[in-house]
């Protein structure tokens, strides 16, 4: 669509950032990664006792698992970039965010 809006053609050979630059558009897997980033540092800085951060420790598998690759949880991504204390890093704001910007760049290089 944002090619049809700046009337170039894939034989143009314009790269997508550069299309997202022209029209101002940001790359949606970066949003969403940016909202879960900033969605499970909140829910980790919460201290009412909700069900959030209890999800987030939560381990579904009761007995043997199926053959093959064990299914990815939530945070399997968010550990990747903070390490396995990710929980209690998300406790200092400005430590989250900074690794927050990290975590964001990682899926700009995916969407490459």
């Amino acid at each position: 669509m944002q090619r049809a809006m700046l009337g170039v053609s894939l034989r143009d050979k314009i790269r997508n950032d550069e299309i997202r630059r022209r029209t101002k558009v940001t790359d949606i897997a970066q949003r969403i990664s940016k909202l879960k980033w900033q969605w499970a540092g909140h829910v980790c800085r919460r201290t009412d006792g909700r069900w959030g951060r209890r999800v987030l420790e939560w381990r579904p598998r009761i007995g043997k698992r199926s053959v093959g690759r064990p299914p990815a949880r939530w945070t399997d991504d968010l550990k990747k970039v903070a390490g396995s204390g990710w929980i209690r890093k998300a406790e200092d704001h400005v430590w989250w965010r900074a690794l927050g910007k990290a975590y964001v760049q990682q899926w700009a290089l995916v969407g490459c």
